[in-house]
This record gives C-alpha cells, sequence and structure tokens, in this order.
C-alpha cells in the first residue's frame, strides 16, 4: 500500500521535505532517513500521517471531461496545478489526474458531476484500449469521456456511449486510462472525512513527541 518510491516521489513535491515529514510523523529526523535506507519499517500508526503530509492521495482535478457535451479546451483555462483536488480514499503508485464528468451519453455507467482519475500519461497503444471506456483528447482538442472503438484505418477511431451518437473517424492525442470512478456522493464524503482530518491535526499539532 505504501512504499519507499511512494515516499520520495511525494518528497519531491515542492514544500516536502524529510523533516516536515519527521514532525508529521511524530518522530525524530532520522527515521524518515531510515525509512528511505530500508533500515527501519513504517509503524501502521504512520502510514495516515505520511500520507497526509505528502499528499499521495491527492489527485489534480484538470477540468471537465464531455461524456455527451464538447469540452474544449479554448472553452477551459486550466492552470498547471489544476482546478483543485480531490482526495481518494488510498495512495497512488504513479502520477493521475482528475476530471470531472459534464453531460449524461454515459449513463447509467457515469453520471454527470462523477469524477474519473486517469493516468497522467498514456502507458499502452491505441490498439489495446479498443473497446474499453477512457478519457481521450481528439488532435482538434476536444476532451470527451467515450469507449474507443476500431476506426477505418490504424490512426482512425470510432468513439461510443450508451446514450449518444458515435463520433466517427476521428484521432486521439490523448487517451487517459480510467484508474479509478468517484461518484458523487463519495466525493463529497471523502471531502468531508479529509476536512475532518485537517481540523483534527491542527488542534495535535505542537502535542506530538518524539520516537524513542
Amino acid at each position: 500500500m505504501l512504499d519507499i518510491r511512494m515516499i520520495e516521489r511525494g518528497l519531491a513535491k515542492p514544500g516536502k521535505t524529510k523533516g516536515g515529514l519527521a514532525m508529521a510523523m511524530g518522530v525524530r529526523a532520522g527515521a524518515v532517513s531510515e525509512i528511505l535506507g530500508d533500515t527501519r519499517l513504517i509503524k501502521a500508526s504512520e502510514i495516515q500521517p505520511i500520507i497526509d503530509y505528502l499528499e499521495l492521495n491527492s489527485v489534480p482535478i484538470m477540468g471537465r471531461v464531455g461524456a455527451g457535451a464538447t469540452i474544449e479546451p479554448e472553452h477551459e483555462q486550466v492552470p498547471p496545478e489544476g482546478l483543485g483536488e480531490v482526495e481518494l480514499p488510498f495512495p497512488m503508485e504513479e502520477e493521475t489526474i482528475a476530471f470531472e464528468v459534464a453531460g449524461d451519453s454515459m449513463l447509467p455507467k457515469y453520471e454527470n458531476g462523477d469524477i474519473i482519475v486517469v493516468y497522467r500519461e498514456q502507458r499502452h497503444p491505441l490498439g489495446s484500449f479498443y473497446g474499453e471506456e477512457a478519457a481521450v483528447r481528439l488532435k482538434t482538442g476536444e476532451r470527451y469521456l467515450k469507449t474507443i472503438e476500431r476506426g477505418k484505418s490504424a490512426s482512425m477511431v470510432n468513439l461510443t456511449s450508451f446514450n449518444a451518437k458515435p463520433i466517427n473517424g476521428v484521432k486521439l492525442e490523448w487517451i487517459g486510462e480510467i484508474c479509478v470512478t468517484l461518484p458523487r456522493g463519495q466525493i463529497e464524503r471523502l471531502r468531508a472525512k479529509a476536512a475532518a482530518r485537517a481540523r483534527k491535526a491542527t488542534k495535535a499539532h505542537g502535542g506530538r513527541t518524539s520516537e524513542k
């Protein structure tokens, strides 16, 4: 669930330090180096503080993806850090980004307002996605949540939905492989839990003791 590689990735984020992580864990400063050097195990009670401090379960929301609706980049200026974040109930091993679903053409599986989490980089060739749902960006810039079907040529695809006409004969610039889907209700519950943890951490700050 949590390994050294994930901790190293978290420490590479701006503002994250070994000292800050040690403070969040409530341990002496050298304990983090020992964990990274594989000479000390992570205790069960330390897992959540590590995840929270390094934001290993926080995924930036990079805009909307159209399920029926057409989302064009010129209509949505998204800063590099995204429009906000969503916290998952577990840490992610690889870099991911999130999109809010806009439209109802993928009902009943995806509803307007759901969040899909996808891998930032396309990890597999086009042919391996035939028959799968994914977030896609066309060569012309539009972004959709669709099922990818084989087109008339190797470079062309057809995009299909449950409740909309197919988009035939288009070229894709990027495919975002879906790894997690979060319904609207679950998102609100996760945000409420995150806010409660933040309040608890604020109250407890300064009351930690050093590791013996």
